[in-house]
């Protein structure tokens, strides 16, 4: 099982609405594309934020930052606007090619999720109209080249 599929499966199991978004994402839509980390965006509810918590935790990795899901929920703004924090990242300690980060900028409210069918499983991805349109937000010199490729493929 990859590490993906044990991740979203972990995600599932804990009742948390999520989508793949990031790399990753780009890759699933069918764009040639590197990355180590898998990016997540969750409905931004408590509830959903602690239960990931509890299910990377599940799989072994632990938060990066002295934080907690009722940190990152409270202090959300805080975090953006003053520590330039976009992600909470998690890491496995004992395998540091499994990293996790959940996308403290953004709310799957309103956005579509598409269900992908991998080798391993099924996984949650956000839809391409609403990746391009994130990574379009982002301006990130990376993100517009994901944009990039990704319209090209139609």
């Amino acid at each position: 099982m990859t590490f993906l599929s044990r991740v979203c499966r972990a995600l599932d199991d804990a009742g948390v609405r999520y989508a793949v978004v990031g790399g990753y994402a780009v890759a699933l839509h069918g764009a040639v594309r590197g990355t180590v980390d898998i990016d997540f965006v969750l409905r931004w509810t408590l509830r959903d934020l602690e239960a990931a918590e509890a299910a990377l935790g599940s799989l072994g990795l632990v938060s990066r930052l002295p934080v907690t899901a009722g940190d990152v929920f409270r202090f959300r703004d805080e975090y953006l606007r003053n520590r330039n924090l976009i992600a909470w990242n998690f890491y496995h300690p004992q395998d540091l090619s499994e990293q996790v980060d959940i996308v403290i900028s953004e709310d799957l409210k309103g956005k579509r999720r598409v269900r992908m069918e991998t080798l391993a499983g099924p996984v949650q991805v956000l839809s391409r109209k609403d990746l391009v349109a994130m990574k379009r937000a982002s301006g990130r010199p990376q993100d517009l080249a994901d944009v990039e490729a990704l319209e090209k493929l139609g």
